[in-house]
C-alpha cells in the first residue's frame, strides 16, 4: 500500500507528496497536462518540441542540466498525446535544487530566437532518424492516419510532417507555453526521503507566486466507430515484409482497458503466450511478433504486428493470425492460464513500486485520470477479470470491420 498525501496551492497546482524513509533519494515529478492530442492540426509536434525547449534555459537558468548532475541527480523527460512529464531524481537532502529548477521553468521560458532554432533542428533531427530513416518508423503515422480520422490521435506525439516544427515562430511558442505550461494544469509529485510538511512549505517558497493561467477547456471530437476494414500498402526501404493490424478499443480508464491489457497478455507476453508459442516456435511463421496497446487516454488502439520469416507469404501469416484471434473469440481460455497472468501482472506492478521514481510518476498519472488512489488498486482490477470477460472482449475488438492493416513490403 503506498501512502501518500495531497493538497492544493492557491494557484492550482496539485501536489502529491509520499513518504519513504528507507531510501537515501527522492524523486520530483512534474506532469503537465498536454500532450499532441492539444495541438492545431497545422501545427502539429508542438507538445514534443517543448519537452526539448524546457531543457533549453528559463528566466534565472541558463543550462538545466548541470545544476541537477553537480547536485549528485538526474533528470529527464517524456512527451505523449496525453500529457507532457518532467522528472528528477536526486539525494533528498538535495531536493530544493530540483524544486529551483522546476519553479523556474514553469516560471518562464527563455524565449530566445537561437535556442528556439537550436531545438527545432534537433526535433527534426530526431524525427528524420526515428520516423524516415528507420526501417518501419513511420508505422505510427500510417496508423494513427488510418484509424482516426478526426480525433487528434490521428497524427503522432512527434509531429505529422516536420514543415510544422520548421515554421514554429516565437510568438507560436509563447502561446502555446502560456496557454498550457501553467500551475493550474500540472501534477507536482515528490516521492522519497521526505517529510510532508517539508514539501508543502517548498511548494509554497518556488511554485507558490507563479500565476495561474487561463486553461483552454479541452472539447476534442469524439471518433466515430469503425465500420469497414481499412488497408495500407507501404513500399518502403525496410529489410522485410512485415504488418500491423490495429483495432479500436476504449480508453484508459475503466475496467475494459485492464481486460483487453490481459488479452494482449495472453496473445503476446513472454515465451508462453499464443502467438509467441504457436506461431513464431512451434509453426516457425515469423521471425518477430508482438501485440501491444497504445495505452491512451481516450480511446485508443490494440495493436498486432509480426515480420514473416523467409519463404512464408504475408497471406499464411495474417491468416495465421487471425485463426488465433478467432479461437479467443469462440472458446473460453483455460482459468489457469489467465491466473498466470494476473500472477505476473501483480508481481511486475509490486516490483515497480520500489522505485521511487516509478512511485512518483505513477501517482501523478493516476491523478491526471482522476484519483491517484488507482496506485493502490490496480492490481485488483487485473484480479477481477474472468475467463468470460476475455472472450466478450475478443468478441469485440477482432473484428474486421475494426481493424486497420498496414503492410510493408520492400521496394524492388
Amino acid at each position: 500500500m503506498i501512502q501518500y498525501n495531497r493538497f492544493e496551492l492557491s494557484n492550482g497546482l496539485k501536489v502529491l507528496v509520499h513518504e519513504d524513509d528507507s531510501t537515501p533519494m527522492a524523486a520530483i515529478n512534474v506532469l503537465y497536462n498536454v500532450g499532441s492530442r492539444d495541438e492545431n492540426p497545422e501545427k502539429t509536434g508542438f507538445a514534443h518540441l517543448f519537452e526539448h525547449l524546457m531543457f533549453g534555459g528559463s528566466a534565472h537558468i541558463p543550462d538545466f542540466d548541470d545544476p541537477i548532475q553537480l547536485a549528485g541527480g538526474d533528470n529527464n523527460a517524456f512527451t505523449s498525446s496525453d500529457m507532457t512529464n518532467f522528472y528528477d531524481v536526486l539525494p533528498a537532502q538535495n531536493l530544493e535544487i530540483a524544486f529551483w529548477l522546476e519553479s523556474d521553468r514553469m516560471l518562464s521560458l527563455n524565449f530566445d530566437p537561437a535556442v528556439l532554432e537550436t531545438q527545432q533542428k534537433v526535433v527534426v533531427e530526431e524525427f528524420k532518424e526515428t520516423c524516415l530513416n528507420q526501417p518501419y518508423g513511420d508505422a505510427w503515422h500510417h496508423l494513427s492516419a488510418m484509424a482516426y480520422h478526426v480525433h487528434p490521435y490521428r497524427w503522432p506525439t512527434i509531429g505529422l510532417i516536420p514543415k510544422h516544427i520548421e515554421d514554429a515562430t516565437l510568438e507560436d511558442v509563447k502561446d502555446f507555453y502560456f496557454k498550457y505550461y501553467r500551475p493550474n494544469n500540472a501534477i507536482l509529485v515528490v516521492s522519497g526521503n521526505v517529510k510532508t510538511q517539508e514539501i508543502k512549505a517548498l511548494a509554497e517558497k518556488w511554485f507558490g507566486d507563479i500565476p495561474p493561467g487561463a486553461i483552454p477547456q479541452r472539447q476534442l471530437p469524439c471518433e466515430p466507430a469503425q465500420e469497414a476494414f481499412r488497408s495500407k500498402i507501404q513500399e518502403a526501404n525496410v529489410p522485410l515484409e512485415a504488418f500491423f493490424l490495429a483495432f479500436r478499443m476504449g480508453g484508459r480508464a475503466g475496467q475494459d482497458y485492464y481486460i483487453a491489457d490481459l488479452l494482449s497478455d495472453v496473445l503476446s507476453n513472454g515465451q508462453s503466450s499464443r502467438l509467441f508459442r504457436r506461431l513464431l516456435k512451434e509453426k516457425q511463421l515469423f521471425s518477430s511478433i508482438d501485440c501491444y496497446l497504445s495505452g491512451s487516454i481516450d480511446p485508443g488502439l490494440f495493436i498486432i504486428e509480426g515480420k514473416p520469416n523467409e519463404g512464408v507469404s504475408l497471406e499464411t501469416a495474417k491468416n495465421a493470425i487471425w485463426e488465433e484471434l478467432e479461437l479467443l473469440k469462440n472458446q473460453v481460455i483455460p482459468d489457469i492460464e489467465l491466473q498466470k497472468l494476473q500472477n505476473k501482472v501483480e508481481s511486475t506492478l509490486l516490483f515497480s513500486e520500489i522505485n521511487v521514481l516509478n512511485k512518483a510518476m505513477n501517482l501523478a498519472f493516476y491523478e491526471l485520470l482522476g484519483d491517484a488512489a488507482i496506485i493502490n488498486e490496480e492490481a485488483s482490477y487485473y484480479q477481477r477479470v474472468t475467463t468470460a470477460d476475455l472472450q466478450n472482449m475478443a468478441q469485440q475488438l477482432f473484428r474486421m470491420e475494426n481493424c486497420s492493416e498496414l503492410i510493408y513490403l520492400p521496394k524492388k
